[in-house]
């Protein structure tokens, strides 16, 4: 069964960022090393603090969409509900 992922990365300053995503290494990868020009280039968006995943790639976008909706502080919940540190959940995926 495929999955999605709804993700949200962030930088040092906590800049915020939510995507939905079929392949979730390849995608924060791609992020990580700036190879996507936009709003995770420019404001150098890292780090993987939360994810969800599920097999419906509607739920997904909608999802995605409803976090984006979402005021800053009710994200910032939803990420220390799951990752009160603000580890970066994929620090370890990538050979350094």
């Amino acid at each position: 069964m495929k999955q999605y992922y709804v993700y949200i990365m962030t930088n040092n300053s906590r800049t915020l960022y939510a995507g939905v995503t079929d392949d979730l290494i390849r995608r924060v990868y791609e992020h990580k090393n700036k190879l996507i020009k936009g709003f995770t280039r420019k404001y150098n968006i890292t780090r993987l603090v939360y994810y969800e995943v599920t097999g419906d790639a509607k739920e997904a976008i909608q999802r995605e969409k409803q976090i984006k909706g979402w005021l800053r502080k009710k994200k910032i919940a939803l990420i220390e509900a799951a990752n009160p540190e603000w580890r970066d959940l994929s620090e370890e995926w990538y050979e350094k």
